[in-house]
């Protein structure tokens, strides 16, 4: 490997990590999931694992290396929990797989986890959307001459993806602004 990449690399990774920790201020965990083809992940990628603080009662995952700034729009994902969940690290892993092997992700896709978002949920697809939870203050990230962007990952049912593709992804981002919809609750009911 190219030392220049790896240095780049590295300084990818480092101010990676120090934005989500200026961001929520609190040390994560770091993971590698060992399963699968993680040969084709950059070597410094890892999900991290924040748990919760302050009043912030929930558990974050965040990836760490899902992209690198040799990528066009390089962009990092994170994904709320009621409770710790390992399977979560898995499903990061397994979409920054998609995203640097198969197609680039980007904000208001969808992705189709293969599986239910947690046991018994209808959610077996994310929304890519705007960190709304933190804002502005997570969401961009200025390293060299490339912006980061750090999304979140919405778990949503295949109804609300259909439902993006036919009325849009803003129209169901206001649907979830309503009462009804829990992002923590992996039981709830499709909002369309």
């Amino acid at each position: 490997m190219d030392s220049n990449f790896y240095k780049m690399s590295k300084s990818y990774y480092h101010e990676a990590f120090g934005h989500y920790r200026k961001c929520w201020a609190i040390e994560p965990n770091g993971y590698l999931w060992e399963r699968g083809p993680i040969q084709n992940l950059p070597f410094e990628f890892r999900v991290l694992e924040f748990p919760p603080f302050g009043s912030r009662n929930m558990w974050t995952y965040a990836t760490c290396c899902m992209s690198d700034l040799s990528c066009a729009n390089p962009i990092e994902l994170h994904i709320f929990s009621r409770n710790k969940d390992e399977g979560l690290i898995e499903l990061l892993t397994a979409i920054t797989y998609y995203h640097r092997n198969t197609a680039s992700l980007d904000l208001n896709h969808t992705v189709n986890f293969g599986k239910p978002w947690k046991n018994g949920s209808k959610c077996e697809h994310g929304l890519i959307s705007l960190p709304y939870l933190d804002g502005r203050g997570l969401e961009n990230l200025q390293l060299l001459n490339t912006t980061v962007k750090f999304y979140w990952l919405i778990p949503i049912t295949k109804g609300e993806v259909d439902y993006t593709k036919r009325y849009g992804v803003e129209s169901l981002e206001k649907m979830f602004e309503g009462p009804s919809f829990n992002y923590l609750d992996e039981v709830r009911r499709s909002i369309v």
